[in-house]
């Protein structure tokens, strides 16, 4: 059994997040020693290691709880996860269409605004105008 600052230490992640997931129920409760405090085992480094790298190639909490409750699931089939990555890749696609969106329009603005000491900025008008 491990306290939560030696699982922060082992997976990399605050002792606040884990307690977060925890409440959250996206990892399995810690039993409490009698002094009130979590303790941990393998189990829950392996949850939390597999949150965290889901996390980091764009899963959101819901789907890295899909993808744990799955990671446990004896009679999953391979094709579901390949299918929540799938579904993911088209969400990042999409998103990196709309930064390529963002970078132009605000690369036009840029362009647009004299960068001096006069008050007047082409940006600042486009911010706010109506319409």
């Amino acid at each position: 059994m491990m306290s939560i600052s030696d699982v922060a230490k082992q997976t990399g992640l605050t002792a606040k997040t884990i307690r977060f997931y925890e409440s959250k129920g996206v990892i399995s409760a810690a039993p409490r020693g009698v002094n009130g405090y979590r303790y941990y085992n393998t189990e829950h480094i392996a949850e939390l290691l597999l949150i965290k790298r889901s996390r980091m190639i764009g899963f959101s909490l819901d789907e890295c709880q899909q993808l744990l409750a799955l990671s446990t699931n004896p009679d999953r089939q391979s094709r579901d996860v390949k299918q929540k990555a799938l579904q993911k890749l088209v969400e990042i696609d999409h998103k990196i269409e709309e930064l390529k969106q963002i970078k132009l329009t605000l690369a036009a603005l840029t362009e647009q605004c004299p960068g001096d000491k006069n008050s007047a900025c082409p940006i600042i008008d486009s911010l706010t105008k109506k319409g």
